[in-house]
């Protein structure tokens, strides 16, 4: 009995918090209002009150513009106003109201919102506001894509925030790549069809920048300290975030990278050797004649890359023994997974797992392939 009381008293202590916050709400609308009918905002820096209340709150752009949408709609329905004082509607539910409510309608719609979530009221307000052009432009104006690298630069977040018909124009493009793409041999299945979607949204952005023609688009500088052998050891990507030296071999593989030395105090010092891709002439020579990725069963002809077999750090030619097409995906299983390809671009390349097993494409045969010690 004790602990149902317990449980009783805690429960009136939270719904009475949920008043308080919903009454401070309340006061938030009112002083929002005012900042945007006086433009207190203007002089802090700010394009629009929006971008001051996401700055100086810390909100996303969406959500200030939706409370800014509130403020501005609460003086002129008494009703809502007062619900959400009193505890009656949240603030999530009264965000959506204001939106299509009217003076006129606000005292009907209390009772039908107190019934149902917040959003089967935004789905209602979404069908009463479709067909008004300020509804669309507004959706329209708070488009974004903003990205930021995390976890000490190792990772790269990207987050889109579009129109309903434009997002699903980005999420078919993405998914009709992604359905074309090669599989790697330990990504097989829809399970990882999220990683085949990252493949192809970088698949259609290089493949963009591949055409661009400023050369300096495609230039990645890579930060090393002096006394370091390996400019790939330690090594900052211009621009923002760090990368793992397999995966910057890859690149000094596949791309024009220039080196830039600095001493312990970020000086620049000396400029190191810029890589070449290989020249268009000798490009068009290596796909015309591999047809495709020469990964095993693959020959995927989109986003490819010439692949130096003895990589270009360790004095591999740039020349048609040495390079072979390969797509962008089996490309990362040399470089980031660790397997080998031995062998003459002009002849028969064989692959090799990180463990040194060959891989063949197709069913298992009865006699394994030789093992990586054979004779190259």
């Amino acid at each position: 009995m004790g602990g149902r009381k317990d449980r009783s008293a805690l429960f009136v202590r939270v719904d009475g918090a949920y008043v308080a916050m919903n009454r401070t709400h309340r006061e938030f609308f009112t002083l929002i209002e005012e900042v945007d009918r006086t433009r207190a905002w203007a002089d802090d820096g700010a394009r629009d009150l929006a971008q001051w209340m996401w700055m100086r709150y810390g909100m996303s752009d969406w959500k200030a513009r939706r409370f800014i949408e509130t403020a501005a709609a609460l003086p002129h329905l008494p009703a809502i106003s007062r619900a959400l004082e009193h505890g009656e509607l949240g603030v999530d539910k009264v965000l959506e109201l204001t939106r299509f409510a009217k003076v006129e309608t606000e005292d009907g719609l209390i009772p039908w919102a107190r019934q149902v979530s917040a959003a089967r009221i935004r789905q209602e307000a979404d069908v009463v506001r479709r067909g008004e052009p300020d509804e669309a432009a507004n959706d329209d104006a708070v488009r974004s894509v903003t990205w930021a690298f995390r976890d000490e630069g190792r990772r790269f977040e990207m987050h889109a925030d579009l129109p309903a018909a434009q997002g699903a124009a980005v999420a078919t493009a993405i998914d009709r790549v992604a359905h074309t793409l090669p599989s790697m041999p330990h990504e097989q299945g829809d399970l990882h069809l999220p990683a085949r979607r990252a493949d192809a949204l970088v698949g259609l952005c290089s493949a963009r920048l591949a055409d661009d023609p400023d050369p300096d688009r495609a230039t990645v500088v890579v930060h090393a300290r002096v006394g370091t052998a390996d400019p790939r050891s330690g090594a900052e990507i211009e621009g923002g975030g760090v990368a793992h030296p397999s995966t910057l071999e890859r690149l000094l593989c596949a791309a024009r990278v220039e080196t830039v030395h600095e001493d312990a105090d970020g000086r620049v010092v000396g400029m190191g050797r810029i890589t070449r891709v290989p020249p268009p002439w000798l490009l068009r020579q290596v796909r015309y004649r591999d047809g495709g990725c020469r990964f095993p069963g693959c020959g995927t002809r989109a986003f490819t890359q010439a692949h130096h077999i003895v990589f270009w750090r360790d004095g591999g030619s740039t020349d048609l023994d040495n390079l072979a097409t390969l797509c962008s995906w089996h490309h990362k299983l040399v470089h980031e997974y660790g397997w080998w390809i031995k062998g003459s671009a002009q002849g028969d390349l064989r692959w090799y797992r990180p463990d040194g097993a060959r891989y063949v494409a197709g069913p298992s045969s009865a006699h394994d392939p030789p093992a990586l010690n054979e004779t190259a």
